[in-house]
């Protein structure tokens, strides 16, 4: 079991890692020449979760808070987000999209649908991708953080 486990977490890492790198490289979307990837991903996590403080956003991204406040800073220059008072913590901001933002988040998750159905177009069988489904749904029930 835990060989195994140990080749599933690395060809999961692989898949991220050059999943991303050739769905970035696949599409010439002008979206992602303006916005970094982890511009992109402060974006989505937003949509996912509502809100968030930016301490939440640093542990989601895995990354200090100071790099997450120069991207808040550079996010809400171009509207995509906005801050307000936590009414639990005044000295604590919550992070939201603005429509701007949303949008956004749409374009690139259309794109980014676009490029794996392209990849994946006669490389996956409904049987296979089924099965896909079931093993990610339940990954993402065991891995999900509660409190967001």
């Amino acid at each position: 079991m835990k060989e195994k486990l140990k080749e599933a977490i690395d060809l999961f890492e692989e898949v991220m890692i050059y999943g991303t790198e050739r769905v970035m490289k696949s599409m010439d979307l002008p979206l992602w020449q303006e916005y970094s990837p982890e511009q992109i991903q402060v974006l989505k996590i937003l949509s996912a979760h509502g809100k968030a403080t930016s301490a939440q956003l640093a542990d989601f991204q895995g990354v200090h808070k100071s790099a997450i406040s120069n991207r808040i800073k550079k996010l809400e220059e171009k509207g995509l987000i906005s801050l307000e008072s936590d009414e639990h913590d005044r000295r604590s901001k919550v992070i939201s999209l603005t429509e701007q933002g949303k949008q956004v988040v749409q374009i690139s998750d259309e794109a980014i649908y676009q490029s794996i159905e392209k990849l994946f177009l006669g490389k996956v069988d409904e049987k296979e991708l089924d099965e896909f489904l079931f093993i990610f749904q339940k990954l993402k029930d065991i891995l999900k953080l509660k409190g967001m």
